[in-house]
C-alpha cells in the first residue's frame, strides 16, 4: 500500500538495568527519558515518537519489571505490564552479559500468556564473545518462541538501523498518533522533575536514590523567554534529607547546577531552577504522591 502511513505502539520491557531507557533515547535521537547506572531508574511509562519513513513508531519506555514491595513498586510494575499489553509489538530487552537471569525467566513466564507480538532484543551484545550469544539466543527462544531476534548495542547504536527498519515494516497501516515533530508525550513539568531525579540518582548513593521523588511545584514563564522552575524533592527520612542537602548545601546546589544545565539544553532556553528538600515519611505509599509522578495506584 504505497504512500500510506503506518503507526503503532512498541513497548520496551525487561528487567531493571537492561538498557531500556538508553535504547529509547538512542532510537529517538534525543533525551526523552532519564538514564543512570542504578536499577529502577524509570518509574512510569514514557512515550517517545520515532519517524521512520512513512511509519510513526511510538516507543513506550516502561519501568523495569521486578518483585514489588512498596505501593510505589507495585504501581511501577503495573505500569510496565500495562504498557506491554497495549502495544502492537513488545520488545523484550535482555542484558546479553547477564544472560538468562531469574528476573528474565519471570518476565518470560508472563509474556507467554500475552497475545502481543514479542521480539527478543539482546542488548550490550558488543560486550561479550559472539560464541556466547548464539547459545543464549537458543536458550531464550526455547523458553518463548520470539517472532524476531536482534543483537544490538544501545550505547553505540550497533544494530539499531535494522531494528528500526523491521519495526517500520511490522506496524499496522493507519494515521499517525502524534504530530511529526513531536518527540515525547512527557509534559515539560514532569521532564523537569525527572531531570532533577536523574541527578539525585547519579550523585547520591546507598538508600537515597530510590527513596526520593521530585515534583515540579511551580513553572513560571518570564518575559525574557526564560523560565523559573521550582521543584520539591521528597525523601523518607531525616538522614536522607541531610545527605541530599550536603555540607552547607553543597550537594543540592550541585544537583541543581547539573539539572539546570541539562534542562537548558533540552528546553533550548535559560532556566532558573530552585530546589527544596522535604522529609515526608511514607511518601512511596501515598496515592497522591504516586499520581503526582505519573503512576496509577496499583493497590
Amino acid at each position: 500500500m504505497p504512500g500510506q502511513t503506518r503507526c503503532g505502539l512498541v513497548a520496551v520491557v525487561g528487567a531493571p538495568n537492561a538498557g531500556k531507557s538508553t535504547l529509547v533515547n538512542r532510537l529517538a535521537g534525543t533525551k526523552v527519558t532519564i538514564v543512570s547506572p542504578k536499577p529502577q531508574t524509570t518509574r512510569f511509562r514514557i512515550r517517545a515518537v520515532v519517524m521512520q519513513g512513512q511509519t510513526q513508531i511510538v516507543l513506550t519506555d516502561t519501568p523495569g519489571i521486578f518483585a514489588p514491595r512498596r505501593r510505589l513498586d507495585r504501581a511501577m510494575v503495573a505500569a510496565a505490564w500495562e504498557g506491554a499489553q497495549d502495544a502492537d509489538v513488545a520488545l523484550l530487552i535482555v542484558d546479553a552479559r547477564a544472560g538468562m537471569t531469574e528476573a528474565v525467566q519471570s518476565i518470560i513466564s508472563v509474556l507467554k500468556r500475552s497475545r502481543v507480538a514479542i521480539w527478543l532484543v539482546l542488548n550490550k551484545s558488543d560486550l561479550i564473545d559472539t560464541k556466547r550469544l548464539l547459545p543464549l539466543t537458543a536458550s531464550l527462544n526455547e523458553q518463548l518462541s520470539f517472532e524476531e531476534t536482534f543483537m544490538i548495542s544501545a550505547e553505540t547504536g550497533d544494530g539499531l538501523d535494522r531494528l528500526l527498519q523491521a519495526l517500520a515494516g511490522r506496524l499496522p497501516y493507519g494515521p499517525w498518533l502524534f504530530p511529526e515533530d513531536e518527540l515525547s508525550d512527557l509534559p515539560e513539568r514532569m521532564l523537569a522533575a525527572e531531570i532533577v531525579r536523574e541527578q539525585i540518582l547519579r550523585q547520591t548513593h546507598e538508600e537515597v536514590p530510590h527513596h526520593a521523588t521530585v515534583e515540579t511545584e511551580q513553572w513560571q514563564e518570564r518575559r525574557d523567554g526564560s523560565v523559573r522552575i521550582d521543584c520539591t524533592i521528597y525523601v523518607g527520612r531525616a538522614t536522607q534529607k541531610a545527605i541530599l542537602i550536603g555540607d552547607g548545601g553543597a550537594r543540592v546546589r550541585e544537583i541543581g547546577k547539573r539539572a539546570r544545565s541539562e534542562l537548558e539544553k533540552l528546553l533550548e532556553r535559560r532556566v532558573h531552577l530552585f530546589l527544596n528538600v522535604k522529609e515526608r515519611q511514607g511518601w512511596d505509599e501515598e496515592r497522591a504522591r504516586l499520581r503526582a509522578i505519573g503512576l496509577d495506584d496499583a493497590g
